[in-house]
């Protein structure tokens, strides 16, 4: 399996305006930019890409033109998640057939999950393929909370959980996992306010959509911290923040989407209950956007 790191970029999922399908040209010509422009991985359908919002079909529409645009260039992550363990591993095996080198899990769940649950939710989908799992942990939108203690566990305890993607914004989770595996497991920075601290402490990636609109600042980013060069990437991360700070608070797939129409780079809207952004949310981007 080729490894996993540096800037992990998630595209949005296009919709045609006249049908509301999945556009898989437009996602083709995005991914396809994505990876010309040196991203070291695509994450396709995670909550960027409007996973929740898609049926079936739709989901394998998307890996499979996301494999097809990405044609072996860089690794591939796949969110696979769903509200039932059946219908997850649905997924992860509809990715590793399609040549996915790995799936990224959210637990997500309408009753707040047992440790116990986690583990056997993780433990069954370990079973069912034979790819590496990427877990996520992001309480703000699953509404469930992996603690350091036992993502470090389910590394221990199930064979090809060998990631982990952490969210919570909070620094101290990240070290924490470091020092429970003695530096064994992995962890991606996926809270993009904390990113420079991410790398800073020692984070193998960072999971992001701002490469759909900035990729190269991204990029000279996580270079910059692995060449030591502190100074020049504090200067790169306070440009980046504003943007960061932005599409985050604004919504990922709504922000995003719009600052890729702003960049002549349509995708159509977001799928409702989301909305396009507002007029005073597009010019607040497009003050943030690359003339």
């Amino acid at each position: 399996m080729p490894k996993i790191h540096g800037i992990i970029a998630y595209p949005v999922t296009p919709f045609a305006a006249d049908s509301g399908t999945i556009d898989t040209a437009a996602l083709t010509a995005l991914v396809d930019r994505l990876v010309s422009s040196g991203v070291h991985a695509i994450a396709p359908l995670g909550s960027t890409g409007e996973l929740a919002y898609l049926d079936e079909g739709e989901f394998d529409t998307v890996v499979d033109t996301t494999m097809a645009a990405v044609d072996g260039r860089v690794p591939v992550v796949v969110g696979v998640s769903d509200l039932t363990t059946a219908n997850t591993i649905r997924r992860a095996q509809v990715a590793e057939k399609a040549g996915a080198d790995a799936v990224m899990i959210l637990p997500v769940s309408y009753w707040k999950l047992t440790e116990r649950e986690i583990v056997t939710h993780y433990r069954s989908i370990g079973e069912a393929i034979g790819i590496p799992i990427m877990a996520y942990n992001n309480p703000a939108t699953s509404g469930i909370d992996m603690s350091p203690e036992l993502l470090v566990h389910m590394f221990e305890s199930i064979e090809n959980l060998t990631m982990v993607k952490e969210s919570t914004g909070d620094l101290s989770r990240m070290q924490r996992i470091a020092e429970l595996s003695d530096g064994r497991l992995p962890f991606y920075n996926g809270s993009n306010p904390l990113v420079l601290d991410a790398l800073r402490a020692g984070a193998a990636g960072w999971c992001t959509a701002a490469p759909c609109l900035r990729p190269q600042p991204c990029i000279d980013l996580y270079d910059t911290v692995r060449a030591g060069d502190l100074h020049t990437a504090q200067t790169i991360y306070d440009n980046l923040k504003p943007l960061l700070q932005f599409i985050v608070a604004g919504g990922l797939a709504t922000t995003v989407k719009a600052g890729l129409e702003l960049l002549g780079a349509g995708v159509g809207d977001p799928r409702r209950p989301l909305l396009p952004l507002d007029d005073e949310g597009r010019e607040t981007l497009r003050a943030l956007l690359p003339a």
